[in-house]
Order: structure tokens, then sequence, then C-alpha cells
């Protein structure tokens, strides 16, 4: 034993000579480079380690998110909320179940009815409108009725006397959005006040890129779908600030106004590029399921697709320039979505 450890001594002593310790002198061991195994071992525990810290963080966000309808809380129809503004036209048994789902929604402050028929509601048909938001049982808000005695699709954007609440959300009497969709939504245009905010994207293509003329053709949702661009969001379900009533009833070009009157079409494409020209941004695409109860509409009319083209091209000849600005961004719920 005592030879072994005094051989154990002057190993450690020409160590400690050789690397200079008790000169003050630091050393470092001999470097090492590591096997191709080693290397894709430890980064393959680093790229598990970092998706462990992303998958938490995620799930940590959703978990203590707060949830929107809190903010509704304090008062049975949750006050300051936004204002749903139904566009209608001769399809009654639709009307009394939009109104009657958007009645009964949290958030929602007030229902307008935008009446535009050349007749004005029967005493029984209005009673039946607004008494149906009763159906659903418990709190519900206000149904109000706007009479036209024009019939224009621009009657839908005429500023709203009464309206207090600074989000407008339009839609078409026979699109139902639910309920939990529609609070998300409106969480997302709080974030973008400025901007559109909705559920049925389009987009505008240039018809030939490499000329030098600019004509414009209208994008279609199987558009949207292949290439995941869009650059407007449809006002038959919108979110959008209601300075926009007033800037599309009194400040916007009269001319588009007398387009939209004379081809009975693209009134949702104008209010697009009004915004787009004031913000100078893209709309924002909410994911989320929405359910058409009716078959029948001006989209569903043959040449739809040539009509809307020549909206664009229309459009964008008043304006001087193509205000539309194109973007991929959508706003998904994460808490009904998986990475």
């Amino acid at each position: 034993m005592v030879p072994k450890l005094l051989l154990l001594q002057k190993l450690q002593a020409a160590a400690d000579r050789r690397y200079g310790v008790g000169s003050g002198r630091r050393y470092q061991l001999p470097h090492r480079h590591p096997s191709a195994a080693g290397r894709f071992t430890a980064c393959f525990v680093a790229c598990l380690l970092a998706l462990a810290a992303v998958t938490t963080f995620a799930l940590a966000l959703t978990l203590h998110r707060p949830d929107p309808a809190a903010a509704y809380a304090a008062s049975p129809r949750g006050g300051g909320g936004y204002a749903v503004v139904i566009n209608t036209w001769k399809r009654y048994d639709l009307l009394r179940r939009s109104v009657a789902h958007y009645s009964g929604c949290a958030g929602v402050d007030v229902v307008y009815i935008v009446w535009s028929e050349p007749e004005e509601p029967t005493e029984d048909l209005r009673r039946s409108i607004l008494n149906c938001s009763r159906w659903g049982g418990g709190a519900a808000a206000e149904v109000r009725l706007v009479i036209n005695t024009e019939d224009s699709l621009n009657n839908r954007f005429i500023p709203i006397q009464g309206l207090t609440t600074d989000a407008v959300f339009s839609v078409d009497d026979d699109l139902i959005v639910p309920c939990s969709t529609l609070r998300f939504a409106f969480g997302v245009w709080q974030s973008a006040p400025s901007a559109m905010v909705g559920f049925v994207p389009r987009m505008h293509w240039l018809a030939d890129p490499g000329s030098d003329t600019k004509e414009y053709r209208y994008g279609s949702w199987w558009s949207v779908w292949w290439t995941g661009t869009y650059s407007m969001v449809l006002s038959k379900a919108s979110f959008f600030h209601r300075q926009y009533l007033d800037l599309y009833t009194n400040h916007m070009l009269p001319s588009i106004r007398d387009y939209v009157n004379e081809n009975r079409n693209c009134e949702d494409i104008a209010m697009s590029f009004l915004v787009a020209n004031v913000t100078g941004a893209p709309p924002v695409w909410v994911q989320g399921r929405i359910f058409e109860i009716g078959s029948s509409g001006i989209s569903s009319l043959k040449g739809h697709g040539l009509q809307r083209s020549r909206c664009l091209n229309t459009f964008s000849a008043m304006y001087g320039h193509m205000p539309l600005v194109a973007t991929t961004v959508k706003a998904v719920d994460s808490r009904t979505s998986w990475f």
C-alpha cells in the first residue's frame, strides 16, 4: 500500500508542476472533440427541452388566459359591448331566427334590423320580429327596426341614430355565428379597432402580373383556401368601428355609392376599400365556424364573380390606386385548436 501511495503522490506532484498548480496560474483540461453521436444526442436533447419550454409556455397562456365573458359580468347584458346590425330582405323566418340568436349572445347591446323593403313591416310582422328575442328565455338585448324609405344596399352602412357602442357587427339575415365565436372575434377587434375583423375572407388578384395594365380579378373562398392569402373580409359577417358608417355615407366618393345602387352589388367591397384606404392595413380574418341558414342571395346569381371583378377595377380607378392590402395572418382561438 505504501509504495502505491508514494507513486500516486509523485504523479500528482508531476501533474502540478506541468500545469502550474501552486504558482497561481489556472489551467484548462485538454480539449476533447465530441463524437458525431455525442453532438447529435446533445442537439436532440436541446430541441426536446426547447419544445417542452414552448409547449409549457403556450399551455400556461391558454390556462391562465382570462375568459372574455368575464368582461360582461357587470350587467345582465354585459354593457359596453357591441351592436349587431342585421341586413335583411324578405326572408322573415330567417330574420326571426337570427334575431332570436344574436339577441341572446352575451355582450350584444342592441340588435338593429336594417329594413329596406318598399313597404314597412305590418304590425303583426313587427311584433313577431321584436318579440322573438324572448324565445331563448333569460336576459335578451333590445331589438330595434331601422326603417329606410329607399331600397339600397348602401342602407346597411347608414349611421344609426342612438348607436352608443363603438363596435358594430354587420351580418346578413342568413348567417349564424355561435355566441362563443362571436365573443372571441369581438376580443380580436378590441385589439385592432381600426380594422375590419370578420369571418368571410376574399382576395383581389392581378389578372396579368407581368402587364403594365393593372386589371384585377376577384378571388372567392377557394382562392383564399388554396393560397392562404386574403385582402378583404366581407361585411356579411364582420366587426368594424362605427366611424366607418359615417365615412361611408357622408365622406366616401358619391360615385361609389351610385355604382352600388346601379349594379345592386359590391357594397361590401366598397367598405373594404374605404377601411383599407383609411388605415393602409389589411383586415383580420377570424377562423371560426359560421352557419348559413339560407340558400339564396346575390352571391348565388350567375356571373357574380365577373361582376365583383368589375367592381374591383371600377373602385380602384375611382380611388386612383388599389388600397387593398393582402395578408396571410389569421386569428385562431388557441383554446379550441392544437399546435
